[in-house]
């Protein structure tokens, strides 16, 4: 068990599951500067960095994380879409990165909610294996992938919420968002009445002005 810094951090609006189980939402924030036991970088599926959160985590993290990379790709090839892998943080406050690759948005009828979907779910799976107590997720297929933002957070939250009650030792998640507008969206899905289907109860906290 990891558990490294998993105590109060700043939020916006954060829901407070059973089991002492929260799902924060920050932002506007920096990913890379996270102190979660595990940050999920939005990467392409060669997996040797690019623009946006991908660029900044390997920025951050140094060459350690790309190297690592560059061995998975050895052993397996590129990554799907929908599929995660992890590797070491190199010189970023966390410890791991977890990469997964999101779907392009061609319009939703290709697939694109069910992997952006397995996108939170392998994450979840895998920092719950390695017994990660904590997890910081940005807006995955957001970007350049051009997938709608309400759309991405409703998906986004919905898998989430159904991984994080299946897990044994991961007790926090944290969606840290680039920009005012995009936590809008992602709280937004939050506060709407009916959005959570939830099997357990739960309450909403917002940060205090």
């Amino acid at each position: 068990m990891i558990g490294r810094n998993t105590g109060l951090h700043d939020f916006t609006i954060r829901l407070v599951l059973e089991r002492d189980r929260t799902v924060e939402f920050h932002g506007p924030a920096d990913i890379t500067s996270e102190t979660s036991d595990a940050i999920v970088n939005a990467a392409n599926s060669s997996l040797l960095g690019g623009g946006g959160v991908d660029g900044a985590i390997h920025e951050a993290g140094g060459p350690a994380i790309l190297a690592e990379c560059r061995q998975i790709v050895s052993r397996m090839g590129s990554l799907p879409a929908g599929q995660a892998v992890i590797t070491s943080g190199g010189n970023l406050p966390a410890k791991y990165v977890i990469h997964t690759v999101g779907p392009v948005y061609r319009g939703g009828e290709q697939g694109e909610p069910e992997k952006l979907a397995s996108c939170h779910r392998e994450c979840i799976r895998l920092a719950d294996e390695h017994g990660f107590e904590s997890l910081s997720f940005p807006a995955i297929s957001t970007g350049a992938y051009g997938y709608p933002v309400s759309e991405a957070a409703f998906i986004a939250l919905c898998s989430t919420l159904a991984s994080l009650e299946a897990a044994k030792s991961l007790r926090m998640i944290r969606f840290v968002l680039f920009d005012i507008a995009t936590l809008r969206a992602y709280t937004r899905v939050v506060e709407k009445p009916g959005n959570l289907d939830l099997n357990s109860s739960y309450r909403i906290e917002k940060r205090s002005s």
